[in-house]
């Protein structure tokens, strides 16, 4: 599909994404008032992540047995539809243990999404566009990081949080119906994840340098985030609204420079843009760990701009790694969930429990040296032309 055309699909698939993705992210804005209803400590708050990584590993990695059957549009149809109902049952849950489940069931609807959306993108646009359609999709996450914390603040006194879920729980599953008739792509079927194919896919090293690097990505944008409102709350003593104003404020960057991460990749190459975001995305991780008063401020600005400016390198480096269209399902639906495991699961968790162990920034200053030390892996990355 060559010029402008890819645009109208790709901001359709990027609103079935925001969906997608808010669902994942709006407890984190809301977790403060969360953890004094349903009593929770800050180590079990960052377990709600974990939760909802596992469910999302879960789903993801048996997506193509789906895909295989129903096709990649009705699995997004699929994905948003389950979405919602599990939203809903999170907005209805009476204590911890059903609020547990809930977030669980929330990640394995939303992991269905991500292999089909990325395998219907690529089959509409021309490779070379990749990385700017790559972009418009990831307009979706960036879009989220924004308007979570400004629609909590706004509606948590009307609804409170279970009525902030219930709505976002109806508005997923209307995008999914929306998608069933307007959608456009992704009328065929996905490959299987049968062990032939993922091992295959895992016997080369660009497979399991993929998985660190998606890690690492998922750690700097979504695992600090989910935990930077509580973090600033308990450590540098904001108040909620001061809390959630400034990460939205820090996030609006991320949509413009998603549109540049694009474009440098098509212009300069894939593995360069990874490396110098993943690099920048580390140290300014560091100061948000390190630093207090103004500066504190400054690289919770600076941080997510580079946090977001993986994902369009990201995806493009994986679909050409994970070979033709059919087969791209397979990589994704085999690499993202191991670094939501990681960065997304993992991270969070261990952010909170440096929380109670009144280590709070230790947990993001680990954080961000491990994402400086982990962005050399590119220089092993060979990505297919």
């Amino acid at each position: 599909m060559p010029g402008p055309e890819f645009m109208a699909p790709a901001l359709f698939l990027a609103g079935i994404f925001f969906f997608n993705f808010t669902s994942r992210l709006l407890i984190a804005p809301l977790m403060p008032v969360i953890e004094e209803d349903l009593s929770l400590g800050h180590g079990a708050a960052g377990g709600l992540f974990l939760f909802i990584t596992i469910g999302y590993f879960t789903s993801m990695a048996g997506a193509g047995f789906i895909t295989s059957r129903i096709t990649h549009k009705s699995t997004i149809v699929l994905s948003s539809a389950a979405l919602g109902f599990a939203l809903v049952a999170s907005a209805l849950s009476t204590g911890a243990s059903g609020m547990y489940a809930g977030m669980t069931f929330v990640g394995m609807a939303a992991g269905l999404y991500l292999p089909s959306g990325i395998a219907t993108l690529t089959s509409l646009v021309d490779q070379r566009r990749w990385g700017m359609a790559v972009a418009i999709h990831e307009l979706a996450p960036n879009m989220g990081f924004v308007i979570a914390p400004v629609a909590s603040n706004l509606l948590l006194a009307p609804l409170g949080w279970r009525g902030i879920l219930l709505l976002t729980g109806i508005l997923a599953l209307a995008a999914g119906i929306l998608h069933l008739f307007f959608g456009r792509g992704g009328e065929f079927p996905g490959t299987p994840p049968n062990p032939t194919t993922i091992n295959r896919y895992f016997s080369t090293r660009e497979a399991w340098i993929m998985v660190v690097l998606f890690g690492l990505a998922i750690a700097g944008s979504l695992g600090i985030y989910t935990m930077l409102p509580l973090f600033l709350v308990s450590s540098h003593s904001l108040s909620m609204g001061e809390a959630n104003t400034l990460v939205t404020l820090s996030r609006i960057s991320g949509i413009g420079m998603t549109f540049a991460a694009g474009w440098a990749a098509d212009r300069f190459g894939l593995r360069q843009v990874i490396l110098a975001v993943l690099f920048a995305t580390g140290i300014t991780s560091l100061m948000i760990g390190l630093l207090s008063g103004p500066w504190l401020t400054v690289a919770v600005f600076l941080q997510p701009a580079f946090a977001v400016s993986f994902f369009p390198a990201g995806f493009s480096a994986l679909s050409r790694i994970g070979g033709d269209a059919q087969a791209r399902n397979v990589a994704v639906s085999s690499t993202v969930p191991l670094g939501f495991i990681l960065g997304g699961g993992l991270v969070p968790a261990g952010i909170g429990l440096s929380g109670d162990l009144g280590a709070f920034s230790a947990g993001i200053t680990i954080t961000g040296a491990l994402i400086v030390a982990g962005a050399f892996l590119t220089f092993l990355l060979r990505i297919p032309r």
